[in-house]
């Protein structure tokens, strides 16, 4: 019945999921070959799939428990027992199975569960015992020699049924007279010899918990009349095989989608919004093991790279590839300023909403970040742009190396002495195969992560090594590269692999195309890429959706992520965000222009309802350029201290107006998730709307009319103009079979033309089309439209201005925080020793309109600082011995910029050239020994000898001795 029971629930549940292949591995470590069968009949009697791990006997805990260990870690075992010897069954052993995977219940995870009535698997000797005892209320049961896990188990389960329950050892002095009372005994083992049939109280039933086979042969044989005996051998073999079905039945549905356990980190926001980085320092993260685990993630199916952050392995994939799709969000934007407008703020609030406030599953899918732009603000992460970087030049460097050898070696020196192909061998084919590469046709680049404009046109090639192959050529960044497409468009290794296969580098000289396959670097770029597939789990501040972030306005990352990401997955989206801004809806107005570094006009800080009105022809565009796809918009208005309500609750009604399902402002970026649970709630509404979603246009159009689609439908250009060499390329991917491609747009971000500053919605203008390129691997054309480089340069003021080390956490930081650290640190007076003179100077120079500035105390002596005085006494006194001449003109030179007493600045003049001599030992000018810095005798007669003081070896006089360390002077 056992048996029968069990197969029909195994049956069932493959029904319901047909690629079901249950795994109980058993760790054995004895030569019992009884039991061994007995699993494997029972087991293929139900459905099961048994392996058993046979270990010599003699085998340790400690490998026992390595055993355990690597079991516990596969994914295609679904349950886990053990046959060993009663020696070995110590907690150390049982607990090192993993309480989801162990069959027998006899982890103290389990155990507990059992004890305490909660679900949980019974150990299958105590089913078997219960099973045969039946009806068991009320009566007395004596255990004898039923010891561990399993004794505490049993006792616990009889108790539960009503029974008076006594334990004792097979040598207890009173074993006689509890076996005359007992109406149930329970041996733990086969009945002891010395223990005489006539002690057992006549009519008792008595059960032998034997697990061996052989034992239970043995008392079946040995029965008598005056007891009831029974052995649990066979049965707790079907019982452990019908405790198996019940965890398969348990670890399916802990595959299938449910609520998170989730626990989300308490955000306080503070006002004013301190920088990104001190926010992010204030937090502690929770483990990124215990994230996983919160989000449904198996212990195996994540690779951590350090405490916060984690690849999920792709096994994940396969595991819930029959989970039905969730809601799928793109957040996009209007046309931006150069600032931007805060679609990754706005994805990363819009998920901490969903998630903490409104408790929905939601994951935000964004790239990692590039260096180029903001030098190393991902910091590496998980490497995956190195990645990339370094796939792409090896690919890059094959081209020229085969170029070379094609070129300086002979089919002879090769190896290859024959003419004809036809006659050649395998082996003759494998050593060489000449691709006669055209130079002049190479389109694959060499990359780095770096915005460097110098590296836009390069000559390579030029050693002598090279032997005069030189050429021209570039870099591009590297998410320009074409293999950052194929590792945003894949959806496997295998998938990937083909793709990298598929790029095409060049030309040969016959005009077909050259791939890396060809080359024979594809295994090679897919052993780079292996891990940076995987996607990184990590956690912001504060549970299904998926939200995503398409790049710029919706004109160019949304139509791409619409005909060409869309086409690749499969996947439809439900909704989009569109994301706003007040500032850029000004621009688009008529506001003047807005500079990356440089303040903003006050057209822009003060309230400008007719700029906002007239601005929002951009929002409207983008909404209608939404609306050409068929999926419902939502505008995000991302809202700055200087909005007024009366501009914010214009932007909304206007947007509605215009089409949008809804628009809302949001506060996210000051007050975390709750500041964007409106926007979260609209979302929620939005995905439920109709979906009618379409492409743009179909794939079998010729290339050049995909081109003027987007450019008339999105952008609103009039037509488009190709320049003979974009339409010689055309014409090549045509012939070469490329021609039905989807397309990738590379145009300016900042306007919906091919010109940066139109603003608004220009029109009537001829969209120019300077080159078209291939991603054959990715599986686009990409036309460059005017003058856009695939290599980006810095600006005047590069963001590594701001980003600093702490050398004592090892922490990354902005300056600003360390000069605001070395303003508080003049009330210690500890800033002198602690920090170089230009640090001290710069964040001393933003004080000038501080009002504390004005009221700092020297704590020590009670003394009043001024600007002046702390300049002067820390940059010419204190630390000029510790200053190169280079850096202390400099210190000098801002010296002067921040101090405004003529007087002083003529002193810091005059005494330079003593300065820059003292530093050299030349201190034979006795009058500027005794008044260095132009002090004149009142200011001198009041120094005063701090502790600490010391004498400078070099300048000493008769009246003043100048210290190392601090020099406290009443100005």
């Amino acid at each position: 019945r056992v048996t029968e029971n069990a197969k029909n629930s195994l049956a069932s549940l493959k029904r319901e999921n047909p690629q079901l292949e249950p795994t109980l591995a058993i760790i054995q470590a004895h030569n019992d070959q009884l039991i061994q069968e007995a699993n494997k009949n029972f087991a293929k009697e139900i459905g099961l799939r048994v392996i058993h791990i046979c270990l010599p006997e003699g085998s340790t805990k400690n490998e026992i428990v390595s055993e355990i260990l690597r079991l516990n870690e596969d994914p295609n075992v679904q349950g886990l027992a053990l046959d060993l010897p009663e020696s070995l069954y110590s907690s150390k052993v049982l607990n090192a199975v993993k309480p989801e995977k162990d069959v027998d219940g006899l982890s103290s995870v389990n155990l507990g569960r059992l004890v305490h009535g909660d679900d949980c698997l019974v150990p299958p000797t105590v089913c078997a015992v219960m099973e045969l005892l039946g009806d068991i209320g009320g009566k007395k049961v004596l255990l004898v020699g039923v010891r561990g896990a399993e004794g505490a188990a049993l006792q616990s389960v009889l108790q539960r049924q009503g029974a008076a329950v006594l334990s004792c050892h097979g040598k207890a002095p009173q074993l006689q007279s509890e076996l005359g009372h007992a109406d149930t005994v329970v041996f733990g083992s086969a009945k002891p010899d010395d223990v005489p049939v006539s002690w057992i109280k006549p009519g008792a039933t008595v059960i032998y918990g034997a697990h061996d086979l052989l034992s239970e042969k043995h008392n079946n044989a040995q029965q008598n009349n005056t007891a009831a005996e029974k052995t649990v051998g066979s049965l707790a073999v079907a019982m452990r095989m019908q405790n198996m079905v019940k965890n398969v039945e348990r670890w399916i549905h802990s595959q299938r989608h449910r609520k998170w356990d989730f626990h989300s980190l308490k955000l306080q926001p503070l006002s004013p919004v301190p920088s990104d980085i001190e926010i992010s320092r204030a937090q502690s993260p929770k483990a990124v093991d215990v994230l996983a685990k919160e989000i449904g993630l198996l212990t195996d199916e994540i690779e951590i790279y350090g405490q916060t952050k984690a690849k999920v392995r792709l096994s994940l994939l396969e595991r819930l590839k029959d989970q039905p799709d969730g809601k799928y969000v793109l957040v996009a934007g209007i046309t931006p300023t150069p600032l931007g407008e805060g679609k990754s703020t706005v994805t990363v609030g819009l998920v901490q909403a969903l998630t903490a406030h409104l408790n929905i599953n939601s994951f935000a899918c964004l790239r990692q970040p590039s260096q180029g732009p903001t030098f190393g603000f991902n910091l590496h992460l998980t490497g995956d742009i190195h990645a990339i970087t370094a796939a792409n030049n090896l690919l890059a460097a094959a081209i020229d190396a085969r170029i070379l050898h094609e070129n300086t070696q002979s089919d002879k020196r090769l190896g290859i002495n024959k003419t004809d192909p036809g006659t050649l061998t395998e082996e003759e084919i494998s050593k060489f195969v000449r691709l006669d590469i055209d130079p002049s046709t190479i389109t694959w680049q060499r990359v780095v992560d770096t915005n460097d404009r110098f590296l836009r046109k390069i000559t390579v090639g030029q050693a002598n090594t090279e032997k005069g192959f030189a050429r021209q050529a570039q870099f591009d960044i590297a998410v320009a590269s074409e293999i950052m497409a194929i590792l945003a468009l894949t959806t496997s290794l295998q998938d990937m692999k083909e793709r990298l296969g598929r790029v095409v580098v060049a030309n040969d000289k016959k005009g077909e195309p050259v791939t890396a396959e060809d080359l024979g670097v594809t295994g090679a770029l897919a052993v780079l890429m292996k891990d940076a597939i995987k996607p990184t789990l990590m956690q912001t501040l504060e549970k299904g959706f998926v939200v995503t972030e398409a790049g710029f306005g919706a004109d160019i990352g949304m139509e791409k992520f619409f005909n060409i990401k869309c086409r690749a997955s499969g996947l439809v989206p439900s909704v989009v965000v569109l994301v706003a801004t007040v500032r850029a809806l000004k621009m688009h107005g008529g506001g003047p222009n807005v500079t990356a570094g440089a303040p903003l006009k006050k057209e822009y800080t003060e309230e400008n309802l007719q700029l906002v009105a007239d601005g929002c022809c951009n929002l409207q565009k983008q909404i209608q350029i939404t609306q050409l796809f068929g999926v419902p918009v939502v505008v995000a208005l991302n809202v700055f201290k200087t909005d007024s309500p009366a501009e914010i609750d214009l932007v909304c009604k206007i947007a509605k107006e215009s089409g949008a399902f809804d628009a809302v402002p949001c506060n996210h970026w000051s007050a975390g998730g709750r500041g964007a649970i409106k926007l979260a709630q609209a979302v929620e509404k939005a995905v439920n709307q109709k979906n009618s979603f379409k492409y743009l246009y179909s794939l079998e159009l010729p290339i050049v009319e995909k081109i003027r689609t987007i450019a008339q439908k999105v952008y609103g250009a009039q037509d488009i103009e190709l320049s003979p060499a974009a339409q010689s390329q055309v014409d090549r991917y045509t012939q070469q079979g490329f021609g039905n491609l989807p397309i990738c747009m590379a145009k300016t971000h900042l306007s919906l033309s091919h010109q940066p500053e139109r603003k608004g919605v220009p029109t009537g203008f001829i969209l120019p089309i300077s080159d078209v390129r291939a991603s054959i691997g990715a599986g686009f054309i990409y036309p460059l439209v005017g003058t856009m480089s695939t290599m980006p340069g810095l600006p005047t003021r590069s963001c590594f201005y701001d980003i600093d080390l702490d050398p004592i956490t090892e922490e990354e930081q902005l300056k600003e925080k360390t000069e605001r650290r070395i303003r508080e640190d003049f009330k210690s007076q500890s800033v002198i020793t602690k920090y170089p003179s230009y640090l001290i100077l710069n964040s001393v120079g933003k004080m000038k309109n501080d009002k504390r500035r004005k009221t700092m105390k020297e704590q020590s002596i009670g003394i009043k600082f001024t600007l002046l005085g702390q300049i002067c006494m820390k940059t010419v006194v204190n630390q000029v011995y510790n200053l190169e001449p280079t850096d202390l003109k400099k210190a000098i030179y801002k010296t002067k910029r921040y101090t405004k007493s003529a007087q002083y600045i003529e002193v810091i003049e005059e005494n330079l050239a003593w300065i820059l001599k003292s530093m050299s030992g030349d201190c034979s000018d006795r009058q500027s020994a005794l008044d260095p810095v132009g002090l004149t005798a009142d200011v001198c007669h009041h120094a005063t000898k701090p502790k600490g003081w010391t004498q400078h070896p070099t300048l000493q006089t008769e009246k003043i001795l100048l210290p190392a360390a601090h020099y406290q002077v009443k100005i």
